[in-house]
């Protein structure tokens, strides 16, 4: 018997707050090896956690945001390490099920040894797969703000596609706005199903991010102005170009549109893994606290940045923000403005 419902959920957060944003979708175990070596190289490994939504929720919370991660992962020690990495990192948990009906998903990181990181993914029949509509009726998505999830957890099951359509569907009637990362993952479904389905989701949402190369694969688009030709009506899409650039299109409500583009920062990659995650964080963090087209995008490759120079899929210590949740105080620009510059 699945083991649902908060009476039986871990959590290592205390707090009664009413979290600002809620990410839902799938941690998993991460297998990597010690040394920079492929996988069937090498003689030992580490243990960490890694998810799209999960990494996402982490850098919210150490920008300083009330935010929850809401998911669910089995009752063995994986599942204990990812809830105890969370709540350790500031998330709130409590939203999170356990079961012993099936177990928490795992995958095998290869660090780039020269063609770039590869990830072996070992989550079919996860407790994250489990996932459905009834499930959130228990989340806190009623007076959150935002809500976050991407493009991987309708790849799960049946019923992981038609919660992320659900709440896709009623966050507006609970006065939530809704995140939408594309995050296509070619191990897990096909581009003839993944497609169609994302860009039906993709069109529900309030903000939706999206790579270049990922909307080239998908739908054959070349260039931003493809893209936002495929998703027109949405108030805020971000297409990034990899180490070129990102460009905002925001549609205000009589229509007027806006187009942002930022460079993106020149860094030395240690390996590119949770970087898409970092910028999403970074973007949603300047968004909620109503900053302009060009700081969202600032902030969002800064975020990734840092990300980029580390082998693990969330990289902690670049800092807080000094008002999270809160709009922009004007009085403070110009320490914004510095921080942004260093």
């Amino acid at each position: 018997m699945a083991h649902r419902g908060r009476d039986l959920m871990t959590a290592t957060t205390t707090t009664t707050d009413q979290p600002t944003v809620v990410c839902f979708g799938e941690t998993m175990g991460m297998f990597t090896p010690t040394s920079s070596v492929p996988l069937d190289s090498a003689q030992a490994f580490t243990l960490g956690t890694g998810g799209a939504e999960s990494n996402v929720a982490m850098h919210l919370a150490e920008l300083g945001h009330q935010v929850a991660w809401a998911s669910a992962v089995g009752a063995d020690p994986v599942g204990t390490k990812i809830i105890d990495a969370l709540g350790n990192a500031g998330v709130d948990t409590r939203w999170v099920g356990r079961t012993t009906d099936a177990p928490t998903g795992l995958y095998l990181k290869e660090p780039d040894t020269g063609s770039g990181a590869h990830v072996f993914y070992y989550r079919n029949g996860s407790a994250a797969s489990t996932l459905k509509i009834a499930d959130a009726a228990g989340w806190p998505l009623a007076g959150a703000r935002w809500i976050h999830t991407t493009g991987i957890t309708p790849a799960l099951s049946a019923t992981c596609s038609a919660l992320v359509e659900h709440v896709l569907d009623h966050a507006a009637e609970w006065g939530a706005s809704v995140s939408f990362d594309i995050n296509f993952r070619p191990g897990i479904w096909t581009v003839q199903e993944a497609a169609p389905r994302l860009l039906a989701l993709a069109r529900k949402a309030t903000v939706v991010l999206v790579g270049l190369d990922e909307a080239a694969v998908l739908w054959g688009c070349v260039t931003a102005a493809d893209v936002r030709a495929l998703l027109p009506d949405l108030p805020y899409l971000v297409v990034k170009d990899s180490s070129i650039d990102a460009t905002e299109f925001m549609r205000a409500v009589d229509g007027t549109e806006t187009v942002t583009t930022v460079p993106a920062r020149k860094v030395v990659v240690v390996e590119p893994v949770g970087a898409g995650d970092a910028f999403a964080a970074g973007y949603l963090s300047s968004l909620i606290v109503d900053a302009s087209s060009a700081e969202r995008l600032e902030r969002g490759h800064s975020r990734a940045a840092w990300a980029l120079g580390s082998r693990e899929d969330f990289r902690p210590g670049l800092g807080q923000r000094m008002s999270a949740d809160e709009p922009t105080d004007p009085a403070r620009e110009h320490e914004r403005a510095f921080e942004l510059r260093s």
